[in-house]
């Protein structure tokens, strides 16, 4: 945020969103089980677009889809709360 505004930046609300993603994943998943993840965040004219790419050789009884899905929704609220003067990121939205 600027210091004379306490709209956050572009470039905020896509770190936040992204690191929000990508804490989800691997809260779920431990880095080692993870062969790539792509976390992709794109903020122009106040439209948030955030696209997930999850790929887990093994996921055992977990639905990689579902992670991403979930991923891609803790960077919308993530974004959200940053809007909201609220910086505390909390990946499973309680």
């Amino acid at each position: 945020m600027t210091e004379t505004d306490d709209t956050p930046t572009d470039s905020e609300v896509v770190e936040t969103g992204a690191a929000a993603a990508r804490e989800l994943v691997l809260s779920r998943f431990g880095a080692d089980e993870v062969r790539d993840l792509d976390v992709t965040v794109a903020f122009e004219d106040g439209v948030l677009e955030v696209d997930v790419y999850l790929d887990v050789p093994e996921p055992g009884t977990r639905d990689p889809d579902r992670v991403a899905d979930d991923a891609a929704l803790a960077a919308r609220r993530a974004v959200d709360r940053l809007f909201e003067g609220d910086t505390d990121v909390d990946v499973d939205g309680a």
